[in-house]
């Protein structure tokens, strides 16, 4: 095996704090010091370079010197400290309305995923495959996703297996309750698309064509123009969480664990705009 030097585009801030919470983490296991064989910035380290490349876990840890179990443990200890840092819905939610945001966007994605054996029972009562998204035909869980106007995600669901649609989703993540709360005392309407049809108050949804072949009216085209394109800068928050951390495009671990791993990229993302801010 060969071993070669590479960069991490990460700004130092972000391992610095990956790294405290490490140690605080450690410090409540009562970790003796010198016992792991990476100290808290380097697992840091090696978590966020496979975050951001999308690489072999094993072989990012052999650059490290450590086993592929060690790696492989690694990377879950990091990807649970980080997710027990995520907010809460109505903390993220009440969050937005002060800083005087005028709604939200409400969105799901399927995250792909290794074929998964794990079976359940369809609408009609057939056996199907619980994991396998029809709609994408392939294997995944379902994340929903709360995303501020200008396309930052505030929060992320647990997930969901892939066969359900965005609305069941978005109920079994107990988010409707949350959402019409958000509505009627925040003043904090909710924008979704057409797979959200039917939510109820607070969560608008496009106008569907009518079955029997009419055209819509005039002023229900205009309310479904006017929805888009103000919905549409919002739905980038699953691009800028995947497209900035590469693990999140296909994951091999157990599907159960997506959930964490989003709300993990969730909280790197938010530590990173939080930097960005600061350092203007």
């Amino acid at each position: 095996m060969i071993a070669y030097r590479a960069m991490l585009d990460v700004p130092r801030e972000l391992v610095r704090e990956v790294a405290r919470l490490l140690r605080a983490e450690r410090r409540a296991r009562g970790t003796r010091a010198g016992s792991r064989a990476l100290t808290c910035w380097n697992e840091a380290l090696l978590v966020l370079a496979w975050f951001r490349n999308q690489g072999d876990i094993a072989l990012v840890g052999a650059g490290f010197g450590v086993s592929r179990a060690t790696a492989y443990r690694y990377r879950d200890e990091v990807v649970t400290v980080l997710a027990e840092q995520a907010p809460d819905l109505h903390d993220a939610l009440e969050e937005v309305a002060a800083q005087g945001w005028s709604h939200v966007v409400l969105d799901g994605k399927v995250f792909r995923t290794d074929r998964c054996a794990e079976t359940t029972l369809s609408a009609k009562g057939e056996t199907i495959n619980a994991w396998y998204s029809g709609k994408h035909r392939a294997p995944g869980g379902n994340i929903q996703a709360i995303v501020r106007p200008d396309g930052l995600p505030i929060w992320v669901s647990d997930v969901v297996p892939g066969h359900q649609h965005d609305i069941t989703c978005a109920r079994v993540a107990g988010m409707l309750g949350a959402l019409y709360w958000s509505a009627s005392q925040l003043d904090l309407p909710t924008l979704a698309d057409s797979g959200y049809d039917g939510p109820g108050q607070g969560i608008h949804t496009p106008i569907k064509q009518p079955d029997n072949g009419q055209v819509l009216a005039p002023a229900n085209q205009a309310y479904n123009t006017l929805l888009r394109s103000v919905r549409c800068r919002g739905e980038r928050g699953f691009a800028l969480l995947a497209g900035r951390w590469r693990a999140l495009r296909r994951i091999t671990a157990s599907p159960r664990r997506i959930g964490d791993y989003a709300r993990a990229a969730l909280v790197l993302t938010h530590i990173e705009q939080l930097q960005l801010r600061t350092s203007c």
